[in-house]
């Protein structure tokens, strides 16, 4: 191979590395959480004052995570989702970007959503019914 179809075929490689992160960096970060925690598809966005509580569903199950509008600094978040019948599944704490995810099984039972970032709260009452 010749010094000239290297350094073309290192160039092609470079560029498209350098497009897949322009990609990575421009993608919004709720899409980013979508992949990164909770598998399924999106059923919902619940934004509160301090934050954002988003939904997705996959078969019979729920995930959710609370997600600060904030990031970089340590700060009390939770989210709860719990099935009707059942007890809350909860991950509260101090963090830095988000808490959870949190799934349960709800089949076709509605669900009750909490998520709370430092003193903004949010309660969905029962949905996804």
């Amino acid at each position: 191979m010749h010094s000239g179809a290297i350094r073309r075929r290192l160039a092609l490689g470079l560029a498209v590395l350098t497009a897949s992160g322009l990609l990575a960096v421009a993608a919004p970060g709720e899409a980013q959480a979508a992949s990164a925690y909770c598998s399924g598809r999106k059923v919902r966005t619940l934004p509160f004052s301090t934050g954002t509580v988003l939904v997705y569903k996959r078969g019979g199950y729920v995930c959710a995570v609370t997600l600060t509008k904030k990031p970089g600094v340590k700060r009390k978040m939770s989210v709860s989702v719990q099935a009707r019948g059942n007890r809350p599944v909860v991950d509260e704490g101090k963090y830095v970007h988000h808490a959870g995810p949190v799934t349960v099984h709800a089949g076709r039972r509605c669900v009750w959503l909490k998520g709370q970032v430092g003193r903004g709260k949010f309660t969905s009452g029962w949905i996804l019914c």
